[in-house]
């Protein structure tokens, strides 16, 4: 893996991680701002807690070095959560400022699964 491709790896991994566990913990604590929207894009409020819990244990699962096949559910996972928000949103004409940080973890969720050393993949066994 080249130094720059390691470089792009690590540099979205460690902000979508940022951005997966400081809102993980704003549903989990159920901020106001966070219940308002939630009920806004007509989730029940304890949708949040679940979610909350999953992205704080699928930024678990994407740090620490082993597990592939975790890693790619935790991938997964976030790539459903945050493209249904961003879907959400859009559905309901809200503004770009709301739209616009699950599209930004939808990149980085990309560039960071695509980018991830061979390590961090699960082994293919050719048929």
């Amino acid at each position: 893996m080249s130094k720059r491709n390691k470089i792009i790896y690590w540099v979205a991994t460690i902000w979508m991680c940022l951005g997966m566990a400081s809102t993980g913990i704003v549903q989990i604590m159920q901020v106001k701002e966070e219940v308002d929207m939630m009920n806004h894009l007509g989730y029940p409020a304890y949708f949040m807690t679940l979610i909350g819990v999953w992205k704080l244990l699928g930024v678990v699962v994407v740090l620490i070095p082993k597990y592939p096949v975790l890693k790619e559910w935790a991938y997964a996972g976030f790539f459903f959560t945050m493209s249904g928000a961003t879907i959400s949103h859009l559905i309901k004409s809200d503004p770009i400022a709301d739209t616009l940080p699950p599209v930004f973890l939808l990149l980085l969720i990309a560039l960071s699964y695509f980018f991830r050393p061979a390590n961090r993949k699960p082994v293919t066994v050719a048929a």
